[in-house]
């Protein structure tokens, strides 16, 4: 430990030091991590140090950013943060960003929107780029117009288990470069990307906030009013029984409501004719599209902007037919008795079926829907919740696809090789682990959905 300390530039904590807690603390409070030693990287020398250290001393090696997704606690292990080597750097003429470190998707927003510029970011800005992108990246706003956020990765700077740092294209290390996109933290620790952005400076969305006693009119109204959008639009829908927390506003906090999403990247006028059979719906509890910065984007789903205690459980769906939507009903209706915070479909579609110029390992193009339910309570509702979140998935069984979007793959689920492998399918899972084996052949990589041979 102490010639680790002397090699760093950044610090070293073990249990019971000073800033240990803060160091390992996860946007999902029931997801703690649990490491032997925390490196809070400073550059990427420090990761280098960090992980030839761990290669010598047989430790698993996790990494933090934003923290909404950690399947595995990992205890023992050694975890590496990245915020203090963190920068974003926008080159407007290129249409393209820097990133180094950890940023969350509001920093990167935030500096591409200064020159009228868009990230394909998902629906929350407190999520860490790096692990969003390495996961496919599903964007509620550009992924319909222009694809998964991962087709437009450029380079990937990463640190492989032999500590080696590796800058690779669709050129150089291109069987790393095809892997890491879509594979999450598999096969490195990532210190950097270069990736493009859209000349989008502004775009037309919002909510429509419906009472939930409203679901069985509203739900099969949505679904239809979904399947005849562009490209450039997107949707989504949510049953949402809102705790009642001040940080809620009104009239919101306390509420059973049915949230449908919108977005539309063109002329406001466009987007609000499109709108119209949902407009046709009638009296809404809250309705906030408008034309919005791109800036301010993530208002659009409204997540947590804070740190809770959590469960999920996703599901690709392969249809939305009247018997689907009737066991939604079922599931989160006025009558269910749902414990859950929040029940939602995303369509997808779009860009995000064409296949990227450069290959990668995106598992989910050509899914038609993505389910996705969520809990809020610490350990004494994990009986209740998990339960609930699994009658869901058992009853919506019969219309799954069991392919997934990576980043909406639980902690409960891909716990396997073999359950990894369904979501990722055969093929394509067998040509990462054959990436993993040649880059992490003792499987350092291991403190997430691990993918390894069957």
């Amino acid at each position: 430990m102490s010639e680790l300390r002397s090699r760093l530039a950044g610090p070293v904590f073990v249990p019971g030091d000073p800033g240990y807690d803060e160091e390992r603390a996860t946007f999902n409070l029931n997801t703690p991590l649990t490491p032997a030693v925390v490196v809070g990287a400073a550059t990427a020398a420090d990761v280098q140090h960090a992980v030839r250290f761990a290669a010598g001393n047989g430790l698993a090696v996790a990494t933090r950013g934003g923290g909404h997704l950690q399947p595995r606690t990992g205890e023992g292990q050694l975890l590496l943060t990245l915020d203090r080597m963190t920068s974003v750097t926008v080159d407007p003429r290129a249409s393209s960003v820097r990133i180094t470190g950890s940023p969350r998707w509001g920093d990167i927003t935030a500096a591409a929107g200064v020159h009228g510029l868009a990230a394909a970011h998902g629906s929350s800005p407190t999520v860490g780029a790096v692990g969003y992108l390495l996961g496919g990246g599903m964007s509620p706003v550009l992924g319909r117009p222009f694809g998964y956020a991962s087709d437009h990765i450029t380079s990937i700077d990463v640190v492989t288990a032999d500590g080696h740092l590796r800058t690779v294209t669709a050129t150089d290390d291109s069987d790393l470069f095809v892997a890491l996109r879509g594979s999450r933290g598999n096969l490195g620790v990532v210190t950097g990307m270069e990736f493009g952005v859209f000349p989008v400076a502004t775009v037309y969305g919002g909510g429509l906030w419906f009472a939930g006693e409203r679901l069985a009119e509203v739900l099969p109204a949505w679904r239809d009013f979904a399947a005849t959008l562009p490209d450039a639009a997107t949707t989504s829908i949510s049953v949402l029984r809102l705790p009642p927390l001040p940080e809620i506003p009104e009239p919101l906090r306390g509420s059973f409501t049915v949230h449908v999403r919108f977005t539309y990247v063109g002329p406001a006028a466009d987007g609000e004719r499109l709108l119209t059979p949902m407009r046709a719906l009638g009296a809404t509890v809250l309705d906030t599209i408008a034309e919005i910065p791109y800036a301010e984007s993530g208002t659009v789903h409204n997540d947590p902007a804070f740190p809770l205690p959590y469960y999920d459980r996703s599901l690709g769906l392969r249809e939305l037919s009247d018997a689907t939507l009737a066991a939604l009903l079922d599931l989160a209706g006025p009558d269910s008795g749902c414990p859950l915070v929040a029940v939602e479909i995303r369509p997808l579609g779009g860009a995000l079926d064409r296949t990227p110029e450069v290959p990668d390992a995106v598992p989910s193009r050509g899914l038609p829907f993505q389910f996705f339910a969520l809990g809020i309570g610490g350990p004494d509702t994990a009986p209740l919740l998990h339960s609930y979140l699994a009658t869901c998935v058992d009853r919506l069984t019969p219309w799954a696809d069991p392919r997934s979007m990576v980043n909406f793959v639980s902690p409960e689920e891909g716990r396997t090789p073999a359950e990894l492998r369904a979501v990722y399918g055969a093929d394509l899972y067998d040509r990462v682990v054959a990436v993993k084996e040649k880059y992490d052949p003792d499987n350092m990589f291991r403190i997430n959905h691990n993918i390894v041979r069957v």
